[in-house]
Order: C-alpha cells, then structure tokens, then sequence
C-alpha cells in the first residue's frame, strides 16, 4: 500500500471517530431549507467532505458534497435549518480546515433524497 493512501486511510479513520463524539444537541422542529454552498479556504485533502458527510448523516440530513478543480467544495443540503447551522458552525470551528469564504444559495426542496453522500 503506498504510503500517501495509508496517510489518508489514518486521517479517514481519525475524522471518523472524531465525528462519532460529537455531542449533538436535541433540536426543536424547525423549517426544512435546502442550501447550496460553495466553500473556498482549505477545504480539500483535510477531511472536510467526509466529516461534512459523516456529520449528515448523523443528523439526518440529505444533499450531497464534492471537489471541485479550482479547490473549493460544492455542496447541497437539506433539512432543518437549525440542523444545518449546527453543522457550519461545528465545521466552521475546526482547526485544521480554514473556510475563508461560504457563497450560500437557497434551493428548492428535493423530497425525494433519501441520504447524504459524497460525489
């Protein structure tokens, strides 16, 4: 196994046990929004979609997230807006990813996504 894909499978593992101590707060309902985000910062090769993912997962929300070629990360997501927020702000906290700048869009609703998942 080359070691750039062992580095990777350790910090997949990390960001993966990481998420699972998170303490997520009861929510009360609240509107379901759908958003399409664009991040730019450090965003790639840290982890970011799939502690994005994992964290949706958890939650209960669905859209999706990807790489895009200029270095930032596009993403959709559905759910309560509380939720959401929650999510932004816990990935907006971490150290070793630096969201310079979030363009955020409200989108229609897609009732029929069933998860979260990266493209």
């Amino acid at each position: 196994m080359k070691i750039k894909k062992i580095f990777k499978q350790i910090r997949n593992n990390y960001v993966i046990e990481q998420v699972k101590k998170i303490n997520i707060p009861d929510f009360e309902a609240d509107k379901t929004i759908r958003y399409h985000i664009v991040f730019s910062g450090r965003v790639q090769h840290v982890g970011f979609r799939l502690e994005i993912e994992q964290l949706a997962l958890r939650m209960k929300l669905t859209g999706w997230i990807r790489n895009l070629e200029n270095g930032n990360v596009e993403m959709e997501i559905q759910g309560m807006k509380n939720k959401i927020d929650f999510l932004l702000d816990f990935m907006n906290s971490l150290k070793r990813i630096k969201i310079n700048k979030m363009d955020k869009d409200i989108k229609a609703l897609l009732n029929q996504e069933q998860e979260f998942r990266i493209l």
